[in-house]
């Protein structure tokens, strides 16, 4: 009974220090696109690695973001949101290209090859 009257205050001495190790495994194990990676794919696809709003880069990250998804999909064949989230992701993309095609139709066809895009 002594062990739970007042014991809150030594549960949160050994806790809060512990917290912050928590929180940074959780965050690395559910972040799946480094700012690295996100850097390293607009400095390939954009102008530069700062070049964020191009198409081509846009379409290169969505491209990258439904590759996760669809191997997250093959595994867990049940996460509809998820499976909502990719159809959204997929259109966004279409209406990227489809911009890309009127806007420089030769930047689209090379960015489509490229990426290994069906069409």
């Amino acid at each position: 009974m002594n062990f739970l009257h007042g014991s809150w205050s030594n549960i949160k001495i050994i806790i809060l220090p512990l917290r912050p190790l928590f929180s940074n495994l959780l965050n690395n194990s559910r972040m799946y696109l480094p700012k690295e990676k996100k850097q390293e794919i607009f400095e390939k696809y954009g102008t530069s690695n700062t070049d964020t709003g191009s198409p081509e880069s846009q379409i290169a990250l969505f491209s990258y973001r439904i590759s996760h998804l669809t191997g997250h999909l093959k595994s867990n064949r049940k996460d509809y949101s998820t499976e909502r989230s990719l159809k959204m992701m997929v259109g966004k993309r279409r209406r990227l290209l489809d911009y890309l095609k009127e806007k420089d139709i030769e930047k689209y066809r090379a960015l489509i090859k490229e990426l290994g895009i069906r069409r």
